[in-house]
């Protein structure tokens, strides 16, 4: 089990200004799967991805990420989680003056000096599965919005992580685009038995998980495979 969490619970602000976000979620998320949390603005769903990619402190429930219980953890604990993970955002948060393959090595900043030298080649592979082959050394200014976020995926994905957190990564991008990055989570995620937990609302994309979760108002309520295709 990659991801366990029992009764956890998360609220922002203090006494009769707090707002709960969330309620007694309990989910168990497996290695090897895509997994999509769906549900409308508001629901918790980034909430919940963030306390499960260390972001946030568990303030009350258990979370158990790869073994490891966060309620309680440290800082160092959940520095050490994070190198663990990937992380994919809507926004592609990339370094204006680094080109695109120098914006993906930042992913491997994490590993030291070493793992960057080994996964060298993985840069550039990983930047032409995602159709930017002819890209590599071009800055954010001279890419499209779409291709900034294929970056961002590629950089979120070049260290191997055990997890991929991915919050509307698709969201920039065309059809074509969209369905060759999802393509390309799955495959991560079956391949290497990684974990990868997807927050969006596009329909392009949604038949391509093996399960879709959605939430209301900080709560579970549905929990579906979708029926195999012809």
């Amino acid at each position: 089990m990659s991801i366990a969490v029992r009764a956890l619970q998360h609220g922002f602000g203090e006494g009769e200004a707090r707002k709960q976000a969330l309620f007694d979620v309990d989910l168990d998320i497996h290695a090897g799967e895509l997994t999509v949390l769906m549900g409308a603005s508001g629901s918790g769903k980034t909430t919940l991805l963030t306390l499960l990619g260390c972001l946030r402190s568990v303030q009350q429930g258990q979370v158990a990420l790869l073994g490891q219980e966060l309620l309680h953890a440290d800082d160092a604990t959940l520095v050490r989680m994070r190198r663990r993970l990937g992380f994919i955002f809507q926004a592609h948060n990339l370094h204006d003056s680094l080109t695109a393959l120098q914006n993906v090595r930042l992913g491997l900043e994490v590993h030291g000096g070493d793992a960057a030298r080994q996964w060298q080649p993985a840069d550039e592979h990983l930047l032409g599965l995602l159709g930017l082959a002819e890209r590599l050394h071009y800055l954010p200014s001279q890419l499209s919005g779409g291709q900034k976020q294929r970056v961002a995926i590629a950089r979120a994905l070049v260290g191997n992580p055990d997890l991929v957190f991915a919050d509307e990564p698709t969201a920039a991008l065309d059809r074509d685009s969209a369905l060759q990055a999802v393509h390309l989570l799955k495959a991560l995620a079956r391949e290497r038995d990684t974990t990868v937990l997807m927050v969006t609302h596009d329909s392009k994309v949604i038949d391509l998980a093996d399960r879709i979760v959605t939430m209301e108002q900080g709560r579970l309520v549905d929990d579906r495979r979708p029926a195999a295709r012809l």
